[in-house]
């Protein structure tokens, strides 16, 4: 058996219309070493098995198909692949996104390779709207000081998911994270205890926006997850300062909801006392990157 240095895990869920497109740009990698694709197939009941068997077919040598029994969410879905994947690296690509750069795994394996204190390599991507319109980013905000688990924990998600490529370190999840309505965040920050993240300057993607099930949620609801996300990564931290980020950072999530309190006939000030919030009044106690207007700056739409 080759040894396998990279490979791809491309998570799908009846995304006939998308899947093609996705596998291409798998298939379209130029590199100089050997690297798989993963098809992790979450019972799909429309074209996507078929697409996926005729891409198996026709590429067996680089393609290997999973289909699961059933239905079993895209957490799950995503630990499975993953965990299916023999590389010593993975790169990730949802069935609905898709790569524009024949050189991004070179480029991203080239970079981990030469700098083994990082762990996640990741990059800028384009946003492709469903009215066919292609644009700059307008989603996310990488922070200058984006590279530490820190960083990861205090500004949330800036790392779009067809974007990344990681060391296989991860051997077993966290059954927390079952939980998790959302998975690559919590995916990330379990990585970021092994290393440091690199942002690379190339756009090498196309993320599908309003395709995936979170962009289409209403922010209330985006929100909820989140907040039970972060909750969950909180108790699977192993370091204490980070857990404290988290859980200061989910507090400052309560306190950007005003509406809760107005609507309550209080003050702030009555809220938090209410709420036994007072405390977080000096917030800067953390740092002055943990003050309100830095999460209101830096919260991002959850996908």
């Amino acid at each position: 058996m080759k040894k396998i240095k990279v490979s791809a895990c491309v998570i799908t869920y009846n995304q006939e219309d998308f899947l093609r497109k996705c596998l291409e740009g798998a298939i379209s990698q130029i590199v100089n070493f050997d690297y798989e694709i993963v098809i992790g197939d979450d019972f799909s009941s429309d074209l996507s098995e078929q697409i996926s068997r005729e891409y198996a077919a026709k590429y067996p040598n680089l393609i290997r198909y999973k289909k699961r029994e059933n239905n079993t969410g895209m957490i799950h879905n995503w630990q499975k692949t993953i965990l299916e994947c023999r590389g010593n690296y993975i790169a990730i690509c949802e069935g609905d996104d898709y790569w524009t750069d024949p050189y991004k795994l070179q480029k991203q394996v080239d970079f981990l390779e030469s700098n083994p204190e990082y762990v996640l390599t990741f990059h800028p991507v384009l946003i492709l709207h469903p009215d066919g319109q292609i644009k700059e980013d307008h989603i996310t905000n990488v922070p200058k000081n984006h590279e530490t688990i820190e960083s990861l924990a205090i500004y949330g998600n800036y790392i779009h998911t067809p974007s990344v490529v990681f060391r296989n370190v991860i051997k077993k999840f966290p059954e927390k994270m079952n939980e998790s309505p959302i998975g690559d965040y919590f995916i990330y920050m379990l990585l970021a205890e092994f290393g440091k993240l690199k942002k690379l300057d190339d756009a090498m993607a196309v993320y599908r926006y309003g395709i995936g099930v979170h962009s289409s949620l209403s922010d209330q609801i985006q929100n909820e997850k989140w907040r039970k996300t972060l909750s969950l990564i909180h108790s699977e931290m192993k370091n204490n300062a980070i857990r404290n980020i988290l859980y200061y950072k989910l507090e400052a999530e309560k306190l950007i909801e005003r509406p809760y309190w107005l609507k309550k006939g209080m003050t702030s000030e009555q809220w938090l006392d209410a709420e036994n919030l007072a405390p977080l009044i000096s917030l800067k106690k953390l740092g002055a990157i943990l003050k309100i207007k830095i999460f209101n700056k830096f919260r991002f739409s959850i996908r």
